[in-house]
């Protein structure tokens, strides 16, 4: 077979590059089906008695020709008077209809295994994505990954399909040919069959192996450019603000050619398959039929005989062309699965211990004891942090940006490990901790509050799912934020757009604070909780949040040090270390660094406009 030419790289505008594998380090085929073989396991008696029924109908289906060939034996009888042979009729009748039930009831018996699989595969990968730090969320395309596993998920189903139940029956009707050809009449038709089946699948496996690296470009052309569309339309306010619609299609189009030429590559080389199927199969037709033909001649077989080879050769003929597409399919539905599962195998950087406790604090005391941490082992955010939270009380953090105040909350939920030194609850290290009891006692206001697209009502109710309606208005009325819903056409099933961008910054602020509220936490934590409120707002607030914090053990993050002048104690950070700690009377009467904040921040309010 003469080798397949060279072809440019689907991903470059040049000629002649070799494709470049953007999956390095990928699954191997047999891993993926490794990997999917256990969500199988529970419906093996489904899969047999599919099995079964598939067997049933390529039965019935083998016996179609040898009913036909007898019809025309039977009518061809010469000088006997001519007799209707119906039980013949009726037994090719009967075969033809058994071969679509049989066909249908295993749709029906297997329809269940394949939906279900895919969507325990799906929810798995789901789970896992939940479960990863937020350093992986940080770094992710979400247009990517969920068109990763948006095609991952339909894979599943057609790999089972095409494997199970067609190429597996393809083959056995395939040997199950081959022998009643040997039986029948004698090896050289056999040798034919088994030649043209050879032939075929050697170029037909050698093409497809050769194309898969242009349908795994194709792939990853269109993840790329789905990445590109998700990102670009979630960020819709500021390619507005910036006037640069040209600029994001331009880069977009840069995506879609890459996937123009990849899916381009994908049907030429599916031409060039396709010519060599056809060309192996007309031979092997020929060549058969002409035997059968000079056998007719010879007076060595009937016309019926060669009816038959030929219904033969067209039941061979066509799952020869599918084979051909059953191979492909397979391939690129592994490919798309490799990438499916490729998520399973991104580490989980924050793991429960296997002796994990049950975090059942009510008024817990919180300690940090030597924190040092970094996002990138190069430059470290945190550098020995030590403090307490004392069971009920109040410490602020207060400091300019990037002095690491808002990485304590991080750690705090443990979205990232320590890398050195501990935190702890009542004395117990958040690492011997289970991660859902933990963040299950502690609840946050962001300064940058993301809420679903949904309701106002179901973004509240998010702090507790089961609470009730009397619960979530309660909670609205506390933020300050019920009338303002009442007010609303829709009152609290009020739209509130992608991420929250038809509420103002403040009213997504006061959702925060209402979700958080009824949560009811044991720990609570503001971080620039009123950062978006008008000063008005901001004191009615405050004063709320002031009456929730009692009792409960509490860490405010702020800028403004008016909203932290009654805390219990004030840690002023500085590029990742406590300089300076105290109330905010003390810390005055310091003259530090604390001092001279209050004070830029006294003369700011006084030159305010009213």
């Amino acid at each position: 077979m003469a080798a397949v030419p060279p072809v440019p790289d689907p991903l470059a505008d040049t000629d002649g590059a070799a494709p470049v594998d953007r999956a390095a380090g990928r699954r191997g085929e047999w891993s993926v089906i490794a990997s999917l073989l256990p969500y199988l396991r529970p419906y093996v008696g489904r899969i047999a008695i599919a099995l079964a029924m598939v067997v049933a109908a390529k039965l019935l289906n083998l016996y179609v020709p040898m009913a036909l060939k007898q019809l025309i034996d039977r009518l061809n009888i010469q000088p006997t008077p001519l007799l209707l042979p119906v039980g013949l009729l009726l037994a090719y009748g009967a075969a033809r209809v058994g071969v679509t039930v049989f066909t249908e009831l295993r749709q029906v018996v297997f329809a269940r295994v394949m939906a279900r699989s895919s969507r325990q595969v799906t929810l798995q990968v789901f789970r896992h994505l939940h479960g990863l730090s937020l350093k992986f969320h940080l770094a992710r395309r979400t247009g990517g990954v969920a068109r990763d596993v948006e095609r991952g998920g339909s894979a599943i189903g057609d790999l089972l399909d095409w494997t199970i139940y067609t190429i597996i029956p393809v083959l056995f009707e395939i040997v199950m040919v081959t022998a009643v050809l040997v039986w029948i009449y004698d090896w050289r038709f056999a040798a034919i069959a088994l030649g043209t089946l050879a032939a075929y699948a050697a170029w037909t496996f050698s093409v497809t192996e050769w194309r898969t690296r242009y349908y795994r470009a194709s792939v990853e052309a269109d993840t790329r450019a789905n990445e590109r569309a998700v990102d670009s339309l979630l960020n819709y306010e500021t390619v507005k603000y910036f006037n640069n619609e040209q600029h994001e299609a331009l880069r977009y189009d840069d995506n879609l050619r890459h996937l123009e030429n990849s899916q381009v590559m994908a049907i030429k080389t599916l031409a060039v398959l396709n010519l060599g199927q056809s060309l192996v199969v007309a031979l092997g037709v020929t060549a058969m039929m002409w035997l059968a033909a000079r056998g007719v001649v010879a007076g060595e077989m009937t016309v019926g005989d060669l009816v038959l080879v030929n219904a033969y050769l067209l039941q061979l003929s066509a799952p020869l062309f599918m084979l051909g597409m059953m191979y492909r399919e397979v391939k690129q539905a592994l490919t798309n699965m490799e990438r499916l599962f490729g998520l399973l195998d991104e580490r989980q950087d924050v793991r429960d211990a296997p002796d994990a406790q049950v975090l059942d604090a009510r008024r817990p005391t919180v300690s940090f004891r030597g924190v040092r941490f970094g996002y990138d082992p190069r430059r470290e955010i945190l550098q020995g942090i030590d403090f307490d939270i004392p069971a009920g009380a109040t410490v602020a953090v207060v400091g300019h940006s990037g002095s690491g105040k808002s990485t304590l909350a991080r750690l705090l939920y443990r979205f990232y490990d320590v890398d050195a030194g501990a935190i702890e609850i009542d004395g117990r290290d958040l690492r011997q901790l289970t991660q859902s009891s933990l963040r299950g006692s502690i609840a946050i206001v962001p300064q940058d509050t993301v809420l679903f697209n949904d309701t106002i009502g179901y973004n509240i109710r998010y702090g507790r799912p089961e609470a009730s309606d009397a619960e979530v208005e309660a909670a609205a009325r506390s933020a300050h934020i019920h009338d303002f819903i009442v007010h609303q056409p829709d009152g609290y099933d009020t739209p509130v757009g992608e991420r929250g961008l038809k509420l103002s910054g403040g009213e997504k602020q006061r959702v925060a604070i209402a979700r958080a509220l009824l949560k009811n936490p044991s720990i609570l934590i503001f971080d620039e909780a009123t950062s978006a409120l008008d000063s008005k707002s901001e004191r009615a607030i405050q004063a709320e949040l002031d009456r929730l914090a009692v009792g409960r053990t509490t860490l405010v993050i702020a800028h403004r040090l008016s909203t932290v002048m009654d805390a219990d104690q004030i840690l002023v950070m500085d590029a990742g270390r406590i300089i300076e700690r105290g109330s905010h009377a003390q810390l005055l009467a310091l003259g530090g660094v604390y001092a001279q904040m209050w004070e830029l921040q006294q003369r700011q309010a006084d030159v305010a406009p009213a």
